[in-house]
């Protein structure tokens, strides 16, 4: 039996995978009265007097709404947002699991950027932080950024969870191929959400303090080729790209940009390296083909090319790119810091506490197994202590 076929038993015999558990037994007239009314009047009061108190008299300081659109999920596409329920519930029970954090998922019925933009904000009451997932670029970069004055942290997972972890793989893939990371040319293939995140990340675009830990040498390719500065049919991310990317402005096909690249990162769809690409890369190369069901080169033929670090999204290789890794870790920081925003400083923090989890990187292990429940609360650590700066 498939994982696919499997997981359709499952859902249907458990219609769905979490549920809501009440901390407080009801026995008696008391306790109603302790719970409900007319004893939560006094709750109620607190909180209309001093709204900080809300974090410790209700669920909001340990909850995150996982929000969707249902327009770009997994590999899937745009199949809307109640196909998309079982993933945001997945990613609810990935909170609770690794950070004891209580998720819901938030699926709604408009791709309006305007309209979910608003919806986040009259929501924001009950929550925490909240969790974008699935939606499609580049209204994805849009929502994320209006909602930075929310007061509770709002995190793009698909954009920031993946270049965290990628960066954190990368630290370590480094050390392996005993090369300065700063001075690695890295190809990135998919200028969607992902892509864009991580070609900013490994160059600090936007990291005032971080100047000395940039990536120099980054090049974005899209379904086209380089996006090169020849090119007229950039979207407006995509033109932002050339900002910070392609500084040499290099020009051809994905296969012209990885002649003696160090890195390849691929985000994008399956098959789109070639074995001869790997060998036309400089000695040692790291290969991060992400693509899933179908990596863009797989794992044995990226091998015998000649590639020194390969990693996946897929659990059946080794070296998972796995978001599991971060995002738990990240809102149980912020959650813990009371912080208002997940800044630069604590994606950072992220990223270089999951390099560490590994104390000798090989190979075959650049980053920790997405099962291993130390991760999130080492991450959880530094990134709390980062949102005090």
């Amino acid at each position: 039996m498939s994982f696919f076929e499997k997981s359709l038993i499952v859902h249907e015999q458990l219609h769905g995978k979490i549920s809501i558990n009440s901390k407080i037994p009801i026995g008696s007239r008391d306790d109603l009265s302790v719970a409900y009314t007319p004893g939560v009047a006094a709750p109620c009061e607190k909180i209309a007097t001093d709204p900080e108190s809300a974090y410790t008299l209700t669920i909001k300081g340990n909850s995150v709404a996982v929000l969707t659109d249902g327009s770009a999920v997994l590999g899937l596409g745009d199949i809307g947002p109640l196909a998309a329920l079982p993933v945001m519930e997945g990613k609810a029970l990935l909170f609770k699991e690794f950070a004891k954090i209580d998720a819901w998922p938030i699926c709604i019925d408009t791709k309006s950027t305007e309209k979910i933009i608003d919806t986040c904000r009259l929501l924001s009451p009950s929550f925490g932080g909240i969790n974008l997932e699935d939606i499609s670029a580049p209204r994805c970069f849009e929502i994320e950024t209006a909602l930075q004055d929310l007061g509770i942290p709002v995190f793009h997972d698909d954009q920031h969870g993946t270049a965290i972890v990628l960066m954190a793989a990368l630290i370590n893939a480094a050390k392996v191929v005993e090369k300065d990371l700063t001075s690695l040319r890295i190809v990135i293939n998919g200028a969607g959400a992902a892509g864009i995140a991580i070609a900013k990340f490994v160059s600090r675009t936007g990291f005032e303090s971080y100047s000395d830990q940039a990536v120099e040498d980054v090049i974005v390719c899209d379904s086209k080729g380089i996006i090169s500065k020849d090119r007229s049919d950039l979207n407006p991310a995509k033109k932002k790209l050339l900002s910070y990317s392609n500084k040499e402005d290099r020009r051809g096909s994905l296969s012209d940009a990885l002649v003696d690249a160090d890195v390849f990162i691929g985000v994008s769809k399956g098959n789109v390296v070639a074995p001869e690409d790997i060998r036309r890369m400089a000695k040692d190369p790291i290969i991060f083909a992400m693509a899933n069901p179908t990596p863009e080169i797989m794992p044995e033929d990226a091998l015998n090319a000649g590639a020194k670090v390969i990693g996946t999204g897929r659990s059946d290789f080794p070296n998972q790119v796995n978001n599991v890794l971060v995002f738990p870790g990240i809102f149980r920081g912020a959650l813990d810091g009371r912080a208002k925003t997940i800044n630069n400083r604590m994606k950072i923090a992220a990223s270089e506490a999951l390099a560490a989890c590994v104390d000798t990187p090989t190979p075959e292990q650049i980053l920790p197994h997405p099962l291993d429940r130390t991760v999130a609360p080492a991450i959880a650590k530094m990134v709390r202590a980062a949102s005090r700066y």
